[in-house]
């Protein structure tokens, strides 16, 4: 009898003591779980972002802004602000190196960034939107040229040509700037003084921008246009360290010769073996290409070569020759003057500024009249047949091939939908297909 009580007595013991511990260790699981969940709570707090202007955390200063006015100096808005003397006096000293403070312009803005004393602490002029100068004040005085962070963003554009290039990146909503650069980029392939209602083109680049505003175009990866019904395509592609744009069967779009020795003008007369002169009022032949432009107009050599005559004539007035090799020779005549550094015997470039659009000689306005001689024999500038530079090479084709397809694609998508969205504004549908999914770029 004794025995059975000892082992019930043991088995509450045992059963109580099994309660407590399950007890116990159920306390410290919730206070465990508490403990982190304070702490999950805790690292789940926002964190605290500051505010920065031009590399400067600005939530605890006082900032102020302002814009340049006229014939206002450096010295004089930091002398507004309250700055000694001799801190502008070192400032403008320092400055020399940087930056030349006599360029300040009016309309540029300025921000004077203060403690929240009002000590001033930094002074910053902007240049323009991505470039300004920054300005330390202090025990440890500092200058410094510096950038606005540019973000790219990947673009499609396209537009229909109306009147000319730079009306059509307006009118639908493309950076102007863009002409130019597609001015630059068909160069050799395409007149773009002659370019007809109807033409149109679609082209992937890089928009760059600086506190979400647009402020340029970044790289131009690829284009088509669509110039009188013929499809120029140029794709960027980098070979032997050399960047360069190329065409659909991977020729090369730079040739010996640009297609005109500036960039905006038109037309005013072509070459001709009996054109009435303007001036003589007599039939005459007019070997050359007549490009009305504005006074001062830069005149830019079409091809590598040397100066054979830098030369004043009656009927021509200032004129300019240049000998690209044992062929081809072109001629600049009527300009107001020479570019710095043209004399008989200098070398020039591709592209390089000779000169400037003038009415020296026998002229009834300002305009360059654009001469080519092949073997010594005058022809018609807009007619010459320009030889390619050096085309995508075999260890590169594949490579390119990759990119060019991808790039296609998005061209002919970006294509057809302009002709969707403007058919009667077309004047030819591309009948190009593909296969293949374009990449959508937003």
């Amino acid at each position: 009898m004794k025995k059975r009580l000892l082992i019930a007595i043991l088995a509450i013991v045992v059963i109580m003591l099994f309660a407590i511990g399950f007890l116990h260790w159920k306390q410290i699981k919730m206070d465990t779980e508490i403990v982190a969940q304070e702490t999950t709570e805790i690292e789940q707090e926002p964190v605290f972002e500051p505010t920065y202007m031009y590399g400067i955390p600005v939530d605890s200063m006082m900032v102020i802004q302002g814009t340049i006015k006229r014939n206002e100096t450096f010295a004089g808005i930091l002398r507004k602000y309250n700055i000694a003397n001799n801190t502008i006096a070192s400032l403008i000293k320092m400055s020399d190196t940087i930056f030349d403070l006599r360029t300040i312009r009016a309309g540029n803005p300025y921000v004077l960034i203060c403690s929240t004393d009002t000590t001033p602490l930094h002074f910053v002029y902007e240049q323009d939107k991505v470039n300004y100068i920054l300005f330390t004040f202090g025990d440890s005085m500092k200058i410094a040229a510096e950038k606005k962070e540019i973000i790219l963003v990947r673009k499609i554009a396209s537009g229909i040509i109306e009147s000319n290039l730079w009306n059509t990146m307006i009118d639908f909503g493309i950076n102007p700037i863009m002409s130019i650069e597609l001015s630059e980029i068909y160069a050799w392939s395409i007149d773009f003084f002659g370019l007809q209602k109807g033409d149109h083109f679609s082209v992937i680049y890089d928009e760059e921008y600086v506190d979400t505003i647009p402020v340029g175009i970044g790289k131009i990866y690829s284009a088509i246009f669509n110039h009188q019904n013929k499809e120029f395509y140029a794709i960027q592609f980098t070979q032997d360290n050399g960047t360069g744009y190329f065409d659909e069967k991977g020729e090369s779009l730079q040739r010996a010769f640009l297609k005109a020795p500036l960039r905006f003008s038109r037309i005013s007369s072509r070459f001709s073996h009996s054109r009435l002169h303007p001036v003589l009022k007599i039939r005459r032949p007019h070997h050359g290409v007549d490009y009305a432009a504005p006074a001062g107009t830069p005149v830019y050599s079409v091809g590598d070569g040397v100066i054979i005559a830098v030369k004043y004539t009656k009927q021509g007035g200032k004129t300019l020759k240049v000998k690209h090799n044992s062929v081809y020779t072109t001629g600049y005549l009527h300009l107001s003057n020479y570019a710095k550094g043209i004399k008989t015997g200098s070398h020039v470039k591709q592209g390089q500024l000779i000169g400037y659009v003038g009415s020296t000689g026998l002229a009834t306005g300002p305009h360059l009249d654009f001469r080519f001689w092949k073997n010594g024999q005058a022809i018609d500038p807009l007619k010459v047949e320009s030889p390619t530079v050096e085309p995508i090479k075999k260890i590169n084709r594949e490579e390119y091939e990759k990119i060019k397809n991808e790039m296609i694609e998005n061209l002919i998508e970006a294509d057809n939908l302009l002709h969707e969205k403007y058919p009667n504004r077309l004047k030819a549908h591309r009948t190009v297909q593909t296969d293949s999914t374009p990449i959508i770029i937003k």
